[in-house]
C-alpha cells in the first residue's frame, strides 16, 4: 500500500510539474505564408538561427496559403489571435494591416537598411525586396517587350500568365504597378493586355509552373527570380524584362501583434530578422534581395541581375483608398 501511495504521488507530482516546465519555454507563434515556412523556404533556417540565440525559446510557424490569407486570419481573430507576429506581409497590404490597429510599434533602429526607398515605418520591419517583373526564357523570346505598350502591340499569340490580385500579392502588385505607371490610363492598358493573358491563376506558383512548362511566353514574377535558376539550376536563360516606364518594388515586412504574449521576444526576433545573420538566410531561400548590404555573403547570382532604372511608388493612403476599385477595374477588363 505504501508503495502504491508513493507511486501515485510520483505520478501526480510529474503531472503537476509538466505544465510548469512547459511554461518555462516560451513559444513564439508566427503567422506567415506556406512557402516561407516550407522546408525549402527561409522558415527553417530562421527558426534554427533564432532559437540558438534566444536563450531558450521555440519558434512555431503557422502558415496560410498567402500573406493576404495570414492577414485575413488575424483580422478575423482580432485581439484573441494566438499569433505574436506576422512575417511576410508586403507594402501593398501594410497600410490595410496598420489600419486594423492590431500591430505594435517595433521601436528598432533601422537606419542601416539598404532599400530602393528610405524606410520610416513605425510598425513594420522589412526583411527582403524585389521589383515586380515579367520573366521570360531567352531561348524562346529573343526580343522581350520593353514596356506594357510594347507587350500590348505584340501578336495575340504572345501569352502571359498573371495572378489574381484578391489572393496573390504579385497579382495585387501588378494592379498597383500599372496604376503607378499609367494612372487613369490603367483601364486602357488592361484592355490591351486581355488578349495576351493566357490565364489568371490563384497563386504565383501555378502561373510560374505554366511558364516553366512552356505554356506562356512570360509570367508575372520578380526581378530576382532569375537568381534561383542561375544559382540552383545553373540555368542563365531566364531573365526579367525591364520596362521603360519603371517597376514597382515589393518589400516584405514583419510586425508584432499588440496582443502578443511575448512582446520582448517578438521584438528580439524582428531584430534578428534584420540582422546580418538573419539576412544571410533570405536570398537563397526566398529569392529576394536582402535589406542590408551582405557584401561577399550575398550569392553571386544576385550580382548579375540587371535592375530597373526607375522605381515607381504609391503611398499607403493611395493604396488604401483605391485598391479595391483598381482590382475591380482589372477584373472587369480581363474577364
Amino acid at each position: 500500500m505504501v508503495k502504491i501511495t508513493r507511486l501515485a504521488l510520483a505520478v501526480l507530482t510529474g503531472l503537476f510539474a509538466a505544465p510548469a516546465l512547459a511554461e518555462e519555454v516560451p513559444i513564439l507563434k508566427v503567422y506567415t505564408y506556406d512557402s516561407f515556412a516550407a522546408e525549402w523556404g527561409p522558415g527553417p533556417g530562421l527558426k534554427a538561427g533564432f532559437e540558438a540565440i534566444c536563450g531558450g525559446c521555440i519558434v512555431e510557424w503557422i502558415a496560410a496559403d498567402s500573406s493576404i490569407g495570414a492577414l485575413r486570419r488575424v483580422q478575423l481573430e482580432g485581439e484573441t489571435t494566438e499569433a505574436d507576429l506576422i512575417v511576410g506581409l508586403d507594402t501593398a497590404i501594410a497600410g490595410e494591416a496598420r489600419a486594423t490597429g492590431l500591430f505594435a510599434d517595433h521601436t528598432l533602429d533601422l537606419s542601416a537598411l539598404t532599400l530602393p526607398e528610405p524606410w520610416t515605418d513605425a510598425q513594420f520591419v522589412p526583411f527582403d525586396y524585389a521589383h515586380f517583373s515579367f520573366v521570360y526564357d531567352a531561348d524562346s523570346v529573343a526580343t522581350p517587350p520593353k514596356s506594357f505598350e510594347e507587350l500590348i502591340a505584340l501578336p495575340e499569340d504572345f501569352k502571359i500568365v498573371v495572378q489574381d490580385p484578391r489572393s496573390a500579392t504579385p497579382g495585387l502588385g501588378l494592379v498597383l504597378w500599372i496604376r503607378a505607371a499609367y494612372g487613369d490610363r490603367a483601364p486602357e492598358i488592361w484592355a490591351g493586355l486581355k488578349p495576351h493573358i493566357l490565364t489568371v491563376t490563384r497563386e504565383w506558383s501555378e502561373s510560374y509552373n505554366l511558364f516553366l512548362e512552356g505554356e506562356a511566353d512570360m509570367a508575372l514574377s520578380y526581378s530576382t527570380s532569375p537568381a534561383y535558376h542561375i544559382s540552383a539550376e545553373g540555368d542563365d536563360t531566364i531573365h526579367a524584362a525591364l520596362f521603360d516606364e519603371g517597376h514597382l518594388a515589393q518589400t516584405e515586412v514583419a510586425g508584432i501583434l499588440k496582443s502578443s504574449d511575448h512582446p520582448e521576444l517578438a521584438s528580439q526576433f524582428l531584430a534578428y530578422l534584420a540582422s546580418v545573420d538573419g539576412q544571410k538566410v533570405i536570398p537563397t531561400t526566398n529569392w529576394m534581395f536582402p535589406v542590408i548590404d551582405l557584401g561577399a555573403d550575398l550569392d553571386p547570382a544576385f550580382a548579375t541581375l540587371p535592375q530597373p532604372a526607375k522605381t515607381l511608388t504609391l503611398t499607403d493612403a493611395e493604396i488604401e483608398a483605391n485598391s479595391q476599385a483598381w482590382i475591380d477595374e482589372m477584373l472587369a477588363a480581363v474577364q
